[in-house]
């Protein structure tokens, strides 16, 4: 797959670039500039991302760092068994437990809650830092979540970092998801508070929080130049024609 003159490979972790010091020069360059290419493209377009995987998992499947980059781009593309098997290979090559919550969340993919809350229970979970636990207790709410279990998900997510007051990467998906579990089970005030909360500290914009908030409001955004259009076709020379998007009160 071509890749942009402008990457050159140096832009990886230097962690990363540790790893690609067993192999010879040329080839940890070239799997070094594949590397940045699915780091590039996991977000705006995960199916590209999932193409430089693998060609990097083809020249180097020995390192850890390559079939930790091929589980997230197998995972970011809906190939949960396959994200799975590199996320076991490479913990099996470091030991590291840090891909355990992303494992459980794959056991969700693959229609296994039962596996993902298990994997909740287990002592490598107690391994985790802060981060970790948080995004343990996230797949294991959406664990309770997928075998109808509602109420044992607003249960789940409540804890001391929910509680806290302070921000951190993972406040606003946390709040998000209480919101949400919450809305579930009809708590529809309490939900809209969350929501609310889940916004304040959704600094990347990493959730729809704003929309969910317009929507439990009653907002319904209306395209304005759509409306002019049909105004138009029924002879109405006075419609709106300012362009955009307008809410409207439901």
């Amino acid at each position: 797959m071509p890749i942009p003159d402008d990457v050159t490979g140096e832009e990886i972790d230097k962690d990363v670039r540790q790893e690609l010091m067993s192999l010879p020069k040329t080839l940890a360059g070239d799997v070094a500039r594949n590397l940045v290419m699915v780091a590039r493209l996991l977000d705006e377009d995960p199916e590209k991302a999932y193409g430089y995987s693998r060609v990097a998992l083809r020249l180097a499947s020995r390192v850890a760092a390559v079939r930790e980059a091929a589980g997230f781009a197998a995972y970011a593309v809906g190939k949960y068994s396959e994200a799975l098997a590199e996320f076991r290979a490479a913990r099996r090559m470091t030991g590291s437990v840090e891909l355990w919550p992303v494992m459980a969340d794959c056991e969700r993919g693959l229609g296994r809650p039962e596996k993902a809350l298990a994997m909740a229970g287990e002592p490598e979970v107690q391994k985790l830092d802060r981060a970790g636990q948080v995004e343990m207790r996230l797949v294991a709410a959406g664990a309770r979540r997928d075998m109808g279990q509602a109420d044992a998900a607003v249960v789940t997510l409540q804890s001391p970092e929910l509680a806290s007051t302070a921000v951190h990467p993972w406040t606003a998906r946390l709040r998000y998801a209480y919101a949400d579990a919450l809305l579930e089970v009809g708590r529809e005030g309490e939900a809209r508070d969350w929501f609310a909360k889940a916004l304040e500290a959704d600094q990347g914009g990493t959730t729809d929080a704003s929309d969910r908030l317009a929507e439990l409001d009653g907002v319904e955004f209306t395209d304005v130049l759509e409306e002019s259009g049909e105004s138009e076709e029924n002879g109405d020379a006075d419609g709106d024609t300012d362009g955009g998007e307008r809410p409207e009160k439901g």
